[in-house]
């Protein structure tokens, strides 16, 4: 027999691991095997289910109880691990049927009586092979006899093929083993094969008692087995003889059946007329009882009637009798700390009251009752007078309290000291009227406009006057130098001044005025989004848990989350309408400020320009963190700041590329140029600034630099064509000297690098190109005509042609190596004397020698291969002669 997934030790671990993982504790995995496919809610769907894995486990109970029996399928995930997917109690297993339309005998359908008032289809499952769909049945039905004592019905698999099955798959018994996982293993063996046993009785004895009981029907008839047909028809007949008796019987008994009719009919003739004289009776009774009945429902209708119209008109009553203490509070009440308490409750009755006469609170058959309507007059005066003495005072009282804290000057910052905007006695006396608010917004939602613009205007006040006195004395506390710096101008000593002075405290000084205030504008942003009712999603704003603290208000009732009429906290929506609103709010509260922020970047921009990097970064990790909706105005003034921050530089990158294209002016400027070393000096104080930001701000201000530099450079070295090679020359590698070690870490740099070492070199190669032909134009300049001449005429014929005979050539060479060591002296001293830098020149003459000896080796090979064996000084002569030098 093939082996079988049932076998396969690591198939249970594997399910064992997964039941374990679902939080089944306790359960142990005793069988388990692969299922070739299976069917279930998925044939509806049109398609086929993946592959499972069936698994029957055990729950032993520790209390007692009787151990429980479970069907668990479980599946591949996508990592190829097993996981439960269903699960099934084999209590409620009530048959095992076989699908007779499957040829191979592998499908079957499990039928559970729980899933009867299920829309569910049972499970179906179709095995690998008939050895699979015994396995898995034949442990089916041991479990249930073992654990719950019964045996399913089975339909569509004979018993005693299923016995035989069993007996001949049962596991022998290995009494060999030693060690002690093997004594283990044996024990279990043993356990296995008793409950087998047990079952193959069961289903053995089943199908023995069938089949002695038709064996003695069929000897009462003396027929065999064989005889199903003649055994059939011998039983219709008895059954026709017997009915046939029966009737017979009935017929012989018909005079005794005649008598006791006519006993049976007098006995009901009197007892008829016995009931015709009870019924009058009763008659009379009934129509007694009725009456009185009626009477009595008459009278119990109308006292349940009165009743009820009392209690519905006690409760209108209540509804329309107005409290005393909360009319007073409403029409006249103070509205100080000691009494916002009943003022809360006050408006919570009148919200109350009138709701409780709306429908459908109220019945609409009392709506336009009189007196309901006048009661509803009076409560609409009584809000209305409410909601203006509640607004005009607290349009008031956020004016004074602002005006308090303006009036104290110990609120800002003074000359010498510099002090934190602090908040937290605004907020908490602000906080005792947030219920009131939130019940004004209930009773009347216009009134919040006002109310909103007179905090906003009297806030904005005062953080505007502190935002001005912060800055002012942040600037006059910070050292900087006196002079600004001066980068790439004609003088040495501005520059060098400017580059050396320390600038730090200006990005410092920045930064504060952003760590200060950012999270009190975002904290402002938040507490006024809630505090005046806002419908917008909840922030926790940085500051939000500090000010609570320092408040040291631990009152529930301080809290400023929606809330409704009846006290229950409110869920806004995320798509809030009213987020315009909040951000049109937001502006009108902070607007002005950022003009005192401005003010800090132009005067960090006049002392050092290149702070304008740090600040652009600084302000650039403030803006990555301000994602609350509720803080959209501070993330506008970020982006303010960056976008001017950012015209700062671009000013600065401008002028400097000014004093650039000013040395063009300069008339017959030679050596190294003053802005090449000091844009490397200006490019390291911008590499120590960026500080890990984005690049993008730099890397545009190298690029523009660096083109107008080179540019500039091209104007003046044209300028006079005679130094122009010299003047490239000397500043390219000016250039790349003063830029190598930036260039191996910034890329934009190392691009400009290699193009200035590929201007180099060109201006490298015309240079040295025009001192030989200037010293031996003679000699290369008959190579050249002799080269045109190839493309034209044969090698042969060229030696006769006119000025490129052998004699022209011989005097040629004459003219021009006869004083071989002069000429490469006098060019020599000529490359020595056009050079301004001595550093360059040794690489200039190896590159002047390397050059003209490859001419050269060109020429001789010309000769030779022209004019054959002519006299002419080798190649490795004029080697010789240029090692001299």
């Amino acid at each position: 027999m093939a082996k079988s997934s049932a076998d396969d030790a690591e198939l249970r671990r594997a399910c064992a691991q997964a039941v374990a993982a679902s939080g089944a504790r306790g359960e142990e995995v005793s069988f388990s095997i692969r299922v070739a496919k299976g069917r279930g809610i998925f044939e509806k769907l049109g398609r086929l289910a993946k592959p499972r894995v069936l698994a029957l486990t055990v729950k032993q109970s520790t209390k007692g109880e009787a151990a429980k029996a479970f069907l668990r399928v479980l599946k591949y995930s996508s990592g190829a691990v097993l996981e439960p997917a269903k699960l099934y109690k084999l209590k409620h297993l009530t048959k095992v049927e076989v699908i007779s339309n499957d040829p191979s005998g592998c499908t079957f359908v499990l039928g559970f009586d729980n899933l009867r008032s299920q829309s569910v289809a049972p499970p179906q499952w179709t095995m690998r092979n008939i050895d699979d769909r015994n396995r898995l049945l034949f442990s089916i039905l041991t479990m249930c006899k073992e654990i719950l004592s019964y045996l399913p019905k089975v339909v569509g698999i004979d018993f005693v093929e299923l016995a035989l099955w069993a007996k001949e798959n049962t596991v022998t018994l290995d009494n060999q083993s030693s060690t002690q996982d093997g004594q283990e293993k044996s024990v279990t063996t043993q356990t296995e094969r008793k409950v087998t046993v047990t079952v193959e009785n069961d289903l053995v004895s089943q199908a023995k008692d069938e089949e002695e009981d038709m064996e003695a029907l069929l000897d009462t008839y003396v027929m065999g087995i064989g005889e199903a047909d003649a055994f059939s028809e011998r039983l219709k007949q008895e059954l026709v003889a017997l009915e046939a008796a029966n009737v017979y019987q009935l017929l012989q008994s018909e005079p005794l059946i005649d008598e006791g009719l006519d006993a049976a009919s007098a006995t009901v003739d009197d007892m008829d007329e016995w009931l015709r004289i009870f019924n009058m009776k009763l008659r009379h009774m009934r129509e007694d009882i009725a009456s009185i009945e009626s009477r009595n429902n008459g009278l119990e209708m109308q006292s349940v009637n009165n009743k009820g119209l009392v209690e519905e008109l006690e409760k209108l009553l209540d509804r329309l009798r107005i409290p005393q203490e909360f009319a007073a509070s409403l029409t006249g009440g103070s509205f100080e700390e000691s009494r916002m308490l009943k003022n809360v409750e006050a408006c919570e009755w009148l919200t109350g009251a009138i709701r409780s006469l709306e429908v459908p609170n109220l019945d609409p058959c009392y709506v336009n009752m009189r007196a309901v309507r006048e009661k509803r007059a009076e409560l609409e005066k009584l809000k209305t007078t409410f909601v203006r003495r509640a607004s005009e005072f607290l349009r008031n009282y956020f004016s004074s309290l602002v005006d308090f804290m303006i009036s104290d000057k110990s609120y800002f910052s003074q000359r010498g000291q510099l002090k934190r905007p602090d908040h937290a006695d605004l907020r908490y006396k602000c906080r005792t009227y947030a219920r009131l608010l939130q019940h004004l917004k209930s009773l009347d939602k216009s009134c919040l406009g006002p109310l909103r613009k007179a905090y906003c205007h009297s806030l904005n006040l005062l953080l505007r006057r502190e935002a001005r006195e912060f800055a002012n004395e942040l600037r006059a506390s910070t050292k900087a130098p006196k002079n600004p710096a001066v980068w790439l101008e004609g003088s040495n000593s501005g520059g060098q001044n400017g580059s050396s002075a320390d600038t730090s405290t200006v990005s410092d000084a920045y930064s504060k005025m952003l760590t200060i205030f950012i999270p009190l504008l975002v904290d402002e942003s938040s507490f006024f989004a809630h505090f005046m009712c806002f419908e917008v999603p909840a922030l926790v704003p940085t500051g939000a848990l500090n000010a609570k603290s320092r408040s040291g208000g631990n009152d529930p009732d301080d809290d400023l989350n929606l809330m409704d009429p009846d006290g229950n906290d409110l869920k806004p929506d995320d798509t809030s309408a009213e987020l315009g609103t909040l951000n049109d709010a937001l502006q009108e509260l902070l607007d002005g400020i950022q003009e005192d922020f401005y003010a800090v970047v132009d005067w960090a921009y006049k002392i050092d320009p290149l702070r304008c990097i740090s600040m652009h970064g600084i302000t650039e990790r403030y803006l990555s963190g301000q994602k609350a909706d509720a803080a959209g105005f501070v993330r506008r003034l970020l982006h303010d700041l960056e976008s001017r921050i950012s015209t700062q530089f671009s000013r600065f990158i401008d002028e400097a590329c000014h004093q650039i294209e000013r040395n063009e002016r300069n008339v017959r400027q030679t050596g190294i140029l003053a802005y090449i070393p000091r844009f490397a000096v200006l490019a390291s104080r911008m590499e120590q600034y960026i500080q890990g930001q984005s690049r993008d701000l730099i890397d545009k201000a190298y690029t523009k630099l660096v083109s107008t530099m080179f540019t500039t450079l091209d104007k003046i070295a044209h300028s006079d064509p005679k130094t122009a090679d010299i003047v490239l020359i000397e500043n390219y590698a000016a250039f790349q000297n003063s830029l190598y070690d930036l260039a191996n870490v910034v890329p934009t740099l190392a691009k400009f690098y290699h193009e200035a070492s590929e201007s180099y070199e060109q201006a490298c190669t015309r240079h040295i190109s025009s001192l030989i032909y200037l010293q031996f134009e003679r000699l290369f300049q008959f190579s050249r005509k002799v080269d045109e001449l190839t493309y034209t005429i044969a090698a042969e014929e060229i030696p006769f042609q006119l000025g490129l005979s052998k004699t022209d050539l011989r005097r040629v060479i004459k003219s021009s190596l006869s004083g071989i060591d002069k000429s490469i002296g006098a060019m020599y001293r000529r490359l020595q004397k056009t050079l301004t830098s001595d550093e360059l020149f040794p690489s200039l003459w190896d590159k002047c020698k390397k050059e003209f000896l490859d001419k050269y080796e060109s020429f001789v090979q010309m000769v030779t291969r022209i004019y054959g064996n002519e006299s002419i000084m080798s190649v490795a002569d004029m080697k010789d002669v240029l090692a001299n030098f």
